[in-house]
């Protein structure tokens, strides 16, 4: 039986969508319809986390097992409260060197999942939509680079939520966060990656 550990905030948890929905849970429904027997997903998110905060979380958590995947998303809320991109660098490294420790010791088992858009949302009216997208790839491109420097995997969804993200039924009724058909985008992806991964492994 395979375990696996989502951390992240939002994003991960999924703000305003039933637990099934959000993409960790979907990604496991995709597994099993594959006959990979694995168990629901481990999640250590909250919304409104940045990356110091997840990893402050996982300290109090006490985690002592390891998994045999574990996908990260974090940063969004660095970038929403301003934080430059150097601390998201240092804090982000820590946090995959982390995952990967979480992962066994096996980087390939570490996917790293891309910050989405927000400010193409109806939540985003009046703000400076441009800003917010120079900043969203800032610390996306850091987080790729990152990620390929430590051998992990990266899978870039921010293309989805900018194309769908003012869609009313891609979009929960805070007009902020992904609805499950958003989610399901992002399993799909993942699943593509994980899936050869596993079955290459066990």
């Amino acid at each position: 039986m395979l375990n696996y550990l989502a951390l992240g905030d939002s994003y991960t948890i999924g703000e305003q969508v039933p637990f099934s929905e959000n993409f960790p849970s979907q990604l496991v429904a995709l597994l099993r319809k594959q006959n990979i027997q694995i168990g629901d997903p481990l999640i250590v998110a909250t919304t409104g986390w940045t990356t110091d905060e997840l990893q402050a979380s996982i300290r109090e958590h006490h985690i002592q097992e390891t998994f045999s995947f574990v996908t990260l998303l974090i940063g969004v809320n660095n970038q929403y409260r301003g934080r430059d991109v150097e601390n998201y660098k240092a804090e982000f490294t820590q946090l995959l060197a982390q995952s990967i420790l979480f992962a066994n010791g096996h980087s390939r088992h570490v996917f790293v999942v891309s910050i989405p858009d927000w400010g193409v949302t109806p939540f985003a009216e009046g703000k400076d939509r441009h800003k917010i997208a120079q900043e969203i790839d800032a610390y996306n491109s850091a987080a790729e680079k990152i990620s390929f420097a430590h051998k992990c995997n990266y899978i870039d969804i921010t293309d989805s939520p900018r194309i769908n993200g003012n869609k009313e039924d891609f979009l929960v009724a805070d007009q902020l966060h992904p609805s499950g058909k958003e989610y399901a985008v992002w399993a799909e992806r993942l699943a593509a990656k994980i899936i050869p991964t596993l079955n290459h492994t066990y």
